[in-house]
């Protein structure tokens, strides 16, 4: 079969074995599969994503091949051993990309021994495959996955009445941050990003604000609509002078560049909350006083459970979470390493979707 193959820190497409499913998993073609940041990480850092990857689930070997690829959508075509065939040949399934050996979880996408969806074929585990509902495409169902993370990232945000949140970076990550703040009704959704692109998709997913922090500063912003939302009459008054105090602030940093952490804590009021979506791969140096004089709260957030995977596949069916705004562009397998070198211009695209049936 063909892939989109790393090997010697560059991309390339070649031929390689097609997968055997093993114990309980089911062979799969792949019908679409969108590119993730992380991934773009992984190959510009690979060797500090090998060493803070561990322990995840993934199985790197720095000098091996690895065809990445986790937000998938993809088509059943056969069964391995031990499977109870509960998704017959030609069903159109969505998976967390996770499949079991021997016991252990490995990281479909992140493995040497298991290709992810930059590949015509890949093996998955069958208990996690799930059916795409509604008719629904397969670029869109694809799209659960990265939508997921979103959804987790509020889950654990602990949301309660009056929180107003500002999210700090509008590429996918940030997009499915608001996302999934619309569907649980939260607002008014504040969001920030250099790139009129994205913020425009920030408007088509449920931002109520957006601000170009080149123009104006989203904390200014934030304060303005924190004091103006209806919310904010369910504020305390402050004891000394009895005015209305802003309502709590939850701010998701969705950027993952060095430097953004540290400057949230100079913007954010007293008590808020950050937590913090975006992967950086690089050492971010913080100043522990401004959070402490302040009494932030930090958050870090990883991926989803399987419960929050399959809420997210049914809010995409249903057409609560749109993401349709968010695909950009389609390639084949050919087309990925160029894909990987657009995806560094965020005014051009927000997700490309691989299809490796594409000509």
């Amino acid at each position: 079969m063909r892939a989109a193959i790393m090997r010697d820190r560059q991309l390339l497409v070649a031929d390689m074995d097609s997968p055997e499913p093993q114990a309980g998993e089911v062979l799969v073609k792949t019908v679409a599969c969108g590119i993730c940041g992380s991934d773009l990480h992984a190959l510009k850092h690979f060797d500090q994503f090998v060493e803070m990857s561990s322990g995840l689930g993934s199985s790197l070997e720095p000098g091996a091949d690895l065809v990445m690829g986790h937000e998938f959508c993809v088509e059943v075509l056969d069964h391995g051993p031990d499977t109870q065939k509960l998704h017959p040949a030609g069903s159109l399934v969505c998976s967390v990309p996770m499949t079991m050996r021997q016991g252990a979880p490995m990281t479909v996408g992140y493995s040497n021994s298991v290709p992810g969806g930059y590949a015509e074929q890949m093996v998955l585990f069958e208990p996690m495959l799930l059916a795409v509902p509604n008719g629904l495409p397969a670029d869109q169902a694809a799209l659960t996955e990265p939508m997921a993370v979103g959804w987790h990232a509020v889950a654990k945000a602990g949301l309660t009445a009056g929180d107003v949140p500002l999210v700090i970076g509008c590429g996918p990550v940030g997009l499915a941050v608001i996302s999934a703040l619309k569907v649980q009704g939260v607002g008014p959704i504040i969001a920030a990003d250099f790139s009129a692109t994205r913020r425009e998709l920030a408007l088509a997913v449920g931002a109520d604000i957006v601000i170009d922090p080149a123009e104006h500063s989203p904390y200014d912003s934030w304060r303005t609509a924190a004091a103006a939302s209806a919310q904010s009459a369910l504020a305390e008054a402050n004891p000394l002078t009895g005015e209305r105090q802003l309502p709590p602030g939850v701010f998701f940093e969705c950027v993952g560049v060095p430097g953004v952490i540290d400057q949230m804590m100079v913007g954010a009021e007293r008590g808020c909350r950050f937590v913090v979506v975006g992967v950086c791969m690089e050492s971010d140096p913080i100043r522990p006083l401004l959070a402490i004089s302040k009494e932030l709260s930090l958050q870090f957030v990883l991926g989803y459970s399987p419960e929050e995977f399959a809420l997210t596949l049914n809010h995409i069916a249903e057409g609560r979470m749109p993401v349709e705004p968010l695909i950009t562009g389609h390639v084949g397998l050919d087309g990925v390493p160029q894909a990987f070198v657009d995806l560094g211009h965020p005014d051009r695209h927000a997700k490309i979707i691989v299809e490796p049936g594409r000509t």
